[in-house]
């Protein structure tokens, strides 16, 4: 039996973290509803043998079915008929399959049939999907539009739309349009109330909807007359039952094919405000938007996981010149820097995850009871944790993603580019995870604050007074270094105080901050399991000649400079 879950002790070691005693315990209200529901645990060993077993079963339906499934998806796809879309084969299969053992609505509330997992064994689960089928995960994946019901929408709707989604109802979020990209503010699907039927219409086009043809979407709408930017928009529930949008197309993708990708036509459609009128973008969107590109992060390590097992698998049987390739210092060094690229990313993901977590129980727990003066600090501190931290998970782990999937289709050579190999279908679907849910240029855009506000180099500085093993204090000394020409860099790009001189070196300054950032979490993994060691040294000297180039950069970069790279147009 192939399992996607124990055969990678990676997953094992990060749902065992310290910090997770403390998410569960906030997760499960201090194990209360241990009486009240026959599957919640009686404590932490309890809650995370519940993990680890749904964790098996995801790898299970993943190695014996989701994988084996991916070659046919792919190639086959979804079809259009009528307005409405079918699944390929393969995924409807998939589907059932997960349905059947109970694994949608992982992290909604018992109550409405959830499981009431935290959001790091969750995206565990994402990740484990990723790695057997990159574009089926967006269709089963998009469960986490829940979340936003579940915090944003009123108890009635909670209690019509969370038990569907547990039974196995598949989601959407229907938000950009052919005008209204990446700038959402320009969003002009209009939203009315019929006062005669006392109802909300949505009236307009919505475009690049991924699992656009699901049985509920959140949809966002102009429902200000008159007005133009994000403080018109408001958010809706859609339910495919009652009618009123059709699919005009799926597009033909590059990748991730197996995944619906539709444009919408809605025309007089019913939908549910949810919420307060003109927050669908200013709050609503940011919370949804955060908690996709924390899962397009972990879609992005299941694909490097993917990458590297399968560049791995080809090195080792590919016999060239009397002796396997992966002999050869040219292959073992990609692989090597795709593995400490894959670990580095897979630390930064649940990291974050961790942080997310935390902030959003106490959030919850805050609607059930006044919190602490403790538990106030906290939640905020771990909010702004999430906040400068989710952006560069997203932004960096699909960077890699798309580096490993192309080093690792190198590592096979023309074989790489023949459909008879995974790689050649893992090396499409990396390419969309830099560009959905915000570019890696927006990622920059939101991460830069944590350069210019000093957050990162406050966690660097936290983690650099962390308590470590005195045989790993000379990988410290290495990122104080590093960080020290990071703080060179920012400070000169700070005080200069140009906005567009910023943003030139935005990118240069975000990636430094996540290569050290990552260079401490996987110090602080060494900690806990020897194995890690490899990954730390060779990322360091990856990281260390990335730090040294963009610092370097920096240094002799006049505002006068950006002249230079300006196109006409």
């Amino acid at each position: 039996m192939i399992n996607f879950f124990t055969d990678n002790p990676d997953l094992a070691f990060h749902l065992s973290h310290p910090l997770m005693k403390r998410i569960v315990a906030l997760r499960e209200r201090n194990y209360s509803q241990y009486d009240l529901f026959d599957y919640a645990p009686a404590d932490f060993d309890d809650a995370m043998d519940n993990y680890s077993r749904v964790l098996e079963t995801i790898g299970e339906i993943c190695g014996e079915i989701i994988a084996p499934n991916a070659e046919e998806v792919d190639h086959d796809g979804p079809v259009l008929t009528n307005g409405r879309v079918a699944y390929a084969k393969g995924s409807t299969e998939n589907l059932d399959a997960l349905l059947k053992a109970g694994l949608m609505g992982i992290t909604l509330p018992r109550k409405y049939g959830g499981l009431n997992f935290p959001i790091v064994p969750y995206i565990m689960a994402a990740d484990i999907v990723s790695r057997a089928d990159a574009g089926f995960v967006n269709i089963w994946g998009l469960q986490d539009c829940a979340e936003t019901i579940n915090e944003f929408a009123f108890e009635e709707q909670r209690a019509i739309y969370l038990p569907r989604v547990c039974s196995g109802e598949t989601m959407a979020m229907a938000l950009t349009e052919p005008d209204a990209g990446s700038d959402l503010q320009a969003v002009m699907l209009l939203a009315h109330f019929d006062e005669q039927k006392k109802i909300w219409l949505l009236n307009g086009v919505k475009r690049f909807i991924t699992n656009g043809d699901g049985d509920i979407a959140l949809v966002l709408a102009r429902s200000e007359p008159g007005s133009t930017d994000g403080r018109g928009l408001s958010m809706f529930i859609y339910d495919k039952k009652k009618g009123g949008v059709t699919v005009r197309r799926i597009e033909n993708k590059m990748g991730i094919k197996g995944s619906p990708t539709c444009e919408l036509v809605f025309k007089d459609a019913p939908a549910e405000l949810c919420g307060q009128r003109r927050l669908g973008l200013i709050k609503y969107v940011m919370s949804l938007m955060n908690g996709a590109r924390l899962g397009i992060a972990a879609q992005s390590v299941g694909i490097s996981e993917a990458a590297y097992r399968e560049g791995l698998s080809y090195a080792r049987e590919r016999v060239q010149f009397g002796k396997a390739i992966i002999k050869f210092p040219a292959v073992y060094e990609m692989l090597s820097v795709i593995k400490a690229k894959l670990d580095a990313s897979r630390s930064l993901l649940y990291e974050t995850a961790r942080y997310v977590d935390i902030y959003k129980i106490l959030g919850f727990i805050g609607e059930e009871r006044q919190l602490t003066q403790e538990e106030k600090e906290e939640m905020r501190r771990y909010q702004k944790l999430a906040d400068i931290f989710t952006p560069l998970a997203k932004g960096i782990s699909s960077e890699f993603a798309n580096q490993n999937a192309y080093d690792s289709l190198q590592i096979h050579g023309g074989s790489g580019f023949m459909k008879d190999y995974a790689i050649e279908r893992i090396y499409r679907d990396a390419r969309i995870t830099s560009i959905y849910e915000g570019t890696t240029q927006l990622q920059v855009v939101a991460a830069i604050r944590g350069v210019t506000t000093g957050g990162y180099i406050a966690r660097i500085k936290e983690f650099e007074q962390a308590a470590i093993k005195p045989e790993t204090e000379s990988y410290r000394r290495i990122l104080i270094e590093m960080t020290g020409e990071f703080e060179i860099s920012a400070k000169k790009i700070v005080d200069a105080n140009n906005n567009e001189f910023t943003d030139f070196h935005a990118r240069r300054l975000v990636e430094m901050a996540a290569y050290i950032i990552m260079g401490y979490l996987l110090l602080f993994d060494t900690q806990r399991d020897h194995k890690y060691w490899k990954t730390l040294e060779v990322f360091l000297k990856l990281a260390r000649a990335t730090v040294s180039a963009h610092n370097t950069t920096i240094k002799y970069s006049t505002q006068n400079d950006m002249g230079k790279f300006k196109v006409e147009g």
